[in-house]
């Protein structure tokens, strides 16, 4: 089965690839020390260090697993190329609702979704309704509190 597409700006993907070998360089060394420690105390099968670093190690081998897929399939949003003023992946949107000052968002891949500062997931109900869409659009989303209506105010 294909994997879908990682869409990362450039600096998300420095982040996971940092992230990625930090723990291959040196979160997996420091795990090892540790479970070497915990046997070197005796008897494991009561070992409460060698049971804690086990679980570690197999939340450190899963990341690592996580972040090679995600890198493999990684499409660059910076060098995406989308119509002018649609709204497409690493697209910077102004929208407004009616009576509201207007909101900026940056619409990015899902693991660089990070609404607090603007940049929410082309696979978020508001970014899937913005997708598409050009200046003067009026888009209506059905969101948790309900369902809001905004304007396209700019593309960029």
């Amino acid at each position: 089965m294909a994997q879908e597409p990682t869409y990362l700006t450039r600096k998300g993907l420095e982040e996971l690839q940092a992230e990625l070998n930090d723990f291959i360089e040196n979160r997996r060394a420091e795990i090892a020390k540790r479970l070497r420690s915990a046997i070197d105390q005796g008897d494991i099968s009561e070992n409460a260090d060698y049971t804690a670093a086990k679980e570690e190690q197999s939340f450190i081998e899963g990341r690592i697993l996580e972040l090679q897929a995600l890198l493999a399939n990684v499409v660059l949003i910076d060098e995406m190329k989308g119509a002018k003023g649609t709204v497409n992946i690493g697209s910077t949107v102004l929208i407004a609702e009616a009576g509201e000052e207007p909101e900026e968002y940056r619409i990015v891949g899902s693991q660089e979704s990070d609404p607090a500062n603007g940049k929410i997931s082309f696979r978020s109900p508001i970014g899937a309704a913005l997708y598409g869409k050009k200046v003067g659009d009026v888009v209506s989303v059905e969101t948790p509190n309900g369902e809001i209506q905004f304007s396209i105010i700019e593309v960029r």
